[in-house]
Parts: C-alpha cells; structure tokens; sequence
C-alpha cells in the first residue's frame, strides 16, 4: 500500500515548519498531500522567500483549502494520518469542534473520525483557557498535540537545525525516521 500524508498548513507564525514536512519527506517513499489556508498565504508572504509555486512544488497533490469536496475530505480515502505545521489556535478551535468549514479542518476531521493520527504543531504563547481546553478536547479525541519545542540538548547551531530536529520528531510520530537528526543519547559522548 501506498504510504499518504496529508500536510496541512495554517496561519500561525512558523510556515517554515510545514515546508520542512515537506522536504523531509521527499527521501522517503511517502504520497505527500497538501493544504494551505489562506492565512498560512499570509504568514508565507510575511516569514519567508518562499514563492507558494516553490512550496506547492514540494507536495506530490495541492488541494485548494475552499474545495472541501476534495478526496482528502473523505474516509474512503486512505491516509496514514495528517500533519498540521504550524497548527493556528483558529485551527485548533475548529478541529476540537468539528467544523470542518474548509478543506484544512475537514481533512483534519475526517483523519480524527477515522481513527488515523492527527499531529497539531500548534503555536501559540502564552495559552490561554480557551486553548488549553481545545488542546485537552483534540487530545481526548486521540490526536496528538505537538507544540514544535527546541531541543536544546542537542546544541543546534542555527534556526534550521531547531526546525529540522521538531519536524522529523513529529514525522516520528507516523514512523517516518529522518535521516541524519540527532536524537538524545543519555548524554553521552563518541568517546564514552
């Protein structure tokens, strides 16, 4: 079988994390799926060089987020699961709700009532109430909230090496290894 993921791109502060998905996932043998809202179109313009051909370039199928008939908005459609980076609290507050009102939060829905997994690289600080119980509700739901936190254990030298090591653990968690990420040996060294 094939392995599929959908990317969904919202509108918080961090587009850089979803192109990372997206890249990352070209070295493996998985059917990349994306959707980006129209605030992530903001947010890409406002963070980044990136021209949205470039972006969409990168995903084997783009999805217009207004089509919310697409195949992605069905269970019928087979899916490993579905990455949100970043995750928007807007996003968030619907996913926890049900509103499936664009193609981003009905694929979202549809992967959370099929019993795939849901990853939410939600961004957003401080959190207030409103989000924590949408963060609890999405949880309860059996999706995975994955805020992309710095390991600084790992001593990264630049901003792409933050991005990097909390994409491809969010990848780990659909059992997509990365190549090449260091992962937390116990602090050891080489030599020990």
């Amino acid at each position: 079988m094939i392995r599929r993921l959908i990317i969904g791109i919202s509108g918080a502060s961090g587009f850089q994390y979803g192109v990372k998905a997206l890249q990352l996932l070209r070295a493996h043998d998985v059917e990349t799926h994306l959707v980006v809202s129209k605030g992530a179109e903001m947010t890409r313009a406002l963070e980044t060089g990136y021209t949205k051909e470039e972006v969409y370039a990168l995903a084997d199928v783009v999805y217009s987020v207004n089509h919310v008939g697409e195949r992605i908005a069905s269970g019928s459609f087979k899916t490993d699961g579905m990455l949100i980076a970043p995750c928007s609290m807007r996003t968030l507050a619907s996913v926890a709700h049900g509103f499936g009102d664009n193609l981003l939060t009905r694929a979202a829905d549809v992967v959370l009532k099929e019993r795939r997994r849901l990853v939410l690289m939600v961004r957003e600080a401080p959190l207030n109430l409103a989000h924590i119980e949408n963060m609890r509700r999405v949880t309860e739901m059996g999706g995975i909230i994955f805020p992309p936190i710095p390991a600084m254990y790992q001593q990264p030298k630049t901003i792409d090496d933050i991005i990097t090591h909390s994409v491809a653990h969010a990848l780990d968690m659909f059992g997509i290894e990365t190549e090449g990420v260091p992962r937390w040996n116990g602090g050891q060294t080489e030599a020990d």
